[in-house]
C-alpha cells in the first residue's frame, strides 16, 4: 500500500467509525440510544427522516489521458444482536443475560463492507455511465449459551439483512484550455425494502452506514475543490456534491487520492501521532476519553465490554497503556497556517538585544507593546482598495475552510471593526455583520468574527446590506452543500 493511500486509510477509518458508540460506551447510555448520524444512505423508500437515499461525488482530474481511477466504496452494515433466555418452550428476548462473570446485552454492531473497482478515465469519457452492482448477502448465526454445568441457559442471535445499492460513476472533459476531466460518482441505496411506517432503527438494517469513497488515480492528479488554483476555479464552482464533501488526502504536497467524506474536512487531513488507537471520537480529545474510561466502575467496565467487541478491546487498550504514551497525550501544538513559514512563540526581542524596554509593563504579546500597530486606524489592501475601520466588506470565506461555520456567512455584508496584526505578519479583520441586531452589544464587548484578507470583498459605503450575494450563498452553491445534509 502507497503511503498517501496508507493516509488515507486511516483518515477513512476514522470516518467510518466517528460516532460508532460514544463513552462511557455503555449500551445503557443516553447518548448511545440513537446511533449511525453520519453517511447514513437509506433505501428511497424509507422518508420518515430528512436522511436521503444517496450522494453524489464530482470531482476534477488534469493530465488524466491514461489515468486509472480506483474507487473504494466503504460502509458498515448493521448487524442486530438480539439475547434470548432459554425457556421450557422455547427462548424468549432479553435485553440481558448473565451467565458466571459474563454479560450478554441485546445491542446492534455493525460490519465494515468494502467494494472495490478500476476504471480507465479514458473509457469513461463519451460513454455511457458505468454501474458496479453492490449486493451484500444476508446472514443469521446462532451462539449458544452455556452455563459451566453444561446447560444452555440461552443463545445470541445475530442477523444481516441484505443490502442492495449501486455506483454509478461517469466523466466528461470540461470546456477550456486546461483539458479538465470532471469525473462523477454517485452511491445510490437501491434496496425495494417497504417501510410502511417502520421506525428508524429497522431502516437502518436496510441502509449504508457512514458511507464515503475513496478515489486514487495514477497518471493524474486531482485539483482541490476547497483551494484550487485561480485557473481551475470557475470548473471547480461547475462540480456540485450532494451529501459529501471531497477532500485531498495523503501526504501535503500529492494530489492522487481523494476522500469523499460525508463529514466536513479539510485537505490533507491526518490522525494525531499521539493518538494510540480508535476512540470513535476524532476531535482530538484522546486524553480526556483515556481518563475518563480509567474512570468507570467495574460494573459500568463489565456492561462496556458486554456492549461490543470493539468497546472491549478500547478498555484493554486504555488499561494496559505504558505511562509514557500516556504522558504523550497531554497536547501537543501544531500550527494550521500553512500560509507562512515565519512561525515562533518568541517574543519579538531577545534579553540584551536594544529594542528590550524592560521598563514597559505591557505584555510583549499584547498590540499596544508595539506603537507601531494600530487596530484601530491601520488599514491593508483589498482588491486594489485600502480597509480599514468602517469599511464595509462582502464576506466570501472558504478559500481557506479554517472554520465550516464560516460558509454559513458567505455574501453577508459586514463592517470591519479593526485591523489586526499577528506576530507571523498576517493580517487579521475583525468584522461585525451588518443585520445582527446584537452588534452593538458585541462591539461594545469586542467580540467579533475574524477573517483574512482574502476572505472579503470591500464594498462602496452605499452599497445595500443584507444577506447572501446575487446567485445565492454558499449553502446553494456546488461545495456548500453540507456533508449530510
Amino acid at each position: 500500500m502507497s503511503v498517501p493511500m496508507d493516509i488515507a486509510r486511516r483518515v477513512a477509518d476514522a470516518v467510518l467509525y466517528e460516532g460508532y458508540l460514544l463513552y462511557p460506551y455503555r449500551a445503557s447510555a443516553a447518548k448511545n440510544q440513537v446511533r449511525w448520524q453520519f453517511g447514513v444512505l437509506v433505501p428511497p423508500g424509507f422518508t420518515a427522516t430528512a436522511e436521503h437515499p444517496a450522494s453524489v461525488t464530482e470531482c476534477l482530474l488534469e493530465g488524466a489521458t491514461y489515468a486509472v481511477a480506483h474507487l473504494s466504496l466503504r460502509f458498515l452494515h448493521l448487524r442486530t444482536r438480539d439475547v434470548e433466555r432459554a425457556e421450557d418452550d422455547g427462548y424468549w428476548p432479553v435485553q440481558q443475560l448473565r451467565n458466571g462473570q459474563r454479560t450478554y446485552l441485546s445491542f446492534d454492531e455493525a460490519t465494515e463492507r468494502e467494494v472495490e473497482t478500476v476504471l480507465p478515465v479514458a473509457g469513461l469519457l463519451d460513454a455511457p455511465e458505468r454501474v458496479i452492482e453492490v449486493r451484500i448477502p444476508g446472514d443469521r448465526v446462532i451462539e449458544p449459551i452455556v452455563a459451566p454445568s453444561g446447560e444452555v441457559v440461552g443463545r445470541v442471535v445475530s442477523e444481516h439483512l441484505p443490502l442492495h445499492a449501486e455506483l454509478r460513476v461517469s466523466a466528461e472533459l470540461v470546456p477550456g484550455p486546461y483539458e479538465l476531466v470532471k469525473l462523477r460518482a454517485r452511491v445510490a441505496n437501491t434496496d425495494d425494502w417497504k417501510p410502511l411506517g417502520a421506525p428508524r432503527e429497522q431502516a437502518l438494517r436496510h441502509s449504508l452506514i457512514s458511507a464515503h469513497l475513496l478515489i486514487a488515480v495514477t497518471a493524474g492528479a486531482f485539483v482541490s475543490l476547497l483551494d484550487p488554483p485561480e485557473w481551475a476555479r470557475p470548473a471547480v464552482e461547475t462540480c456540485r456534491n450532494e451529501h459529501t464533501w471531497p477532500v485531498l488526502v495523503g501526504e501535503p504536497g500529492h494530489r492522487d487520492v481523494m476522500l469523499s467524506s460525508p463529514i466536513i474536512l479539510y485537505d490533507h487531513p491526518d490522525i494525531a501521532p499521539e493518538s494510540p488507537g480508535t476512540l470513535f471520537d476524532s476531535t482530538e480529545i484522546d486524553e480526556m476519553l483515556h481518563l475518563r474510561t480509567l474512570t468507570l466502575t467495574d460494573e459500568e467496565t463489565r456492561e462496556a465490554r458486554a456492549t461490543d467487541p470493539r468497546v472491549a478491546e478500547l478498555i484493554d487498550m486504555v488499561s494496559g497503556m505504558p505511562p509514557e504514551l500516556v504522558e504523550r497525550l497531554h497536547g501537543a501544538i501544531r500550527s494550521v497556517d500553512a500560509t507562512t513559514d515565519q512561525r515562533s512563540s518568541e517574543p519579538p526581542w531577545q534579553e540584551g538585544d536594544p529594542r528590550s524596554r524592560p521598563e514597559v509593563l505591557t505584555p510583549w504579546w499584547d498590540p499596544a507593546g508595539d506603537a507601531t500597530v494600530s487596530p484601530e486606524t491601520d488599514s491593508v489592501t483589498v482588491c486594489g482598495v485600502a480597509v480599514s475601520r468602517g469599511s464595509r466588506v462582502r464576506l466570501v470565506p472558504g478559500r481557506r475552510r479554517a472554520d465550516a461555520h464560516d460558509m454559513f456567512l458567505a455574501g453577508r455584508t459586514a463592517r470591519v471593526e479593526a485591523v489586526l496584526l499577528d506576530l507571523d505578519g498576517a493580517h487579521h479583520l475583525a468584522v461585525t455583520l451588518d443585520e445582527d441586531p446584537g452588534a452593538d452589544l458585541h462591539r461594545s464587548h469586542g467580540r467579533f468574527l475574524y477573517f483574512a484578507p482574502d476572505e472579503v470583498e470591500p464594498l462602496p459605503d452605499d452599497s445595500p446590506t443584507g444577506g447572501p450575494a446575487p446567485g445565492g450563498s454558499a449553502s446553494e452553491g456546488s461545495l456548500g452543500e453540507e456533508a449530510g445534509a
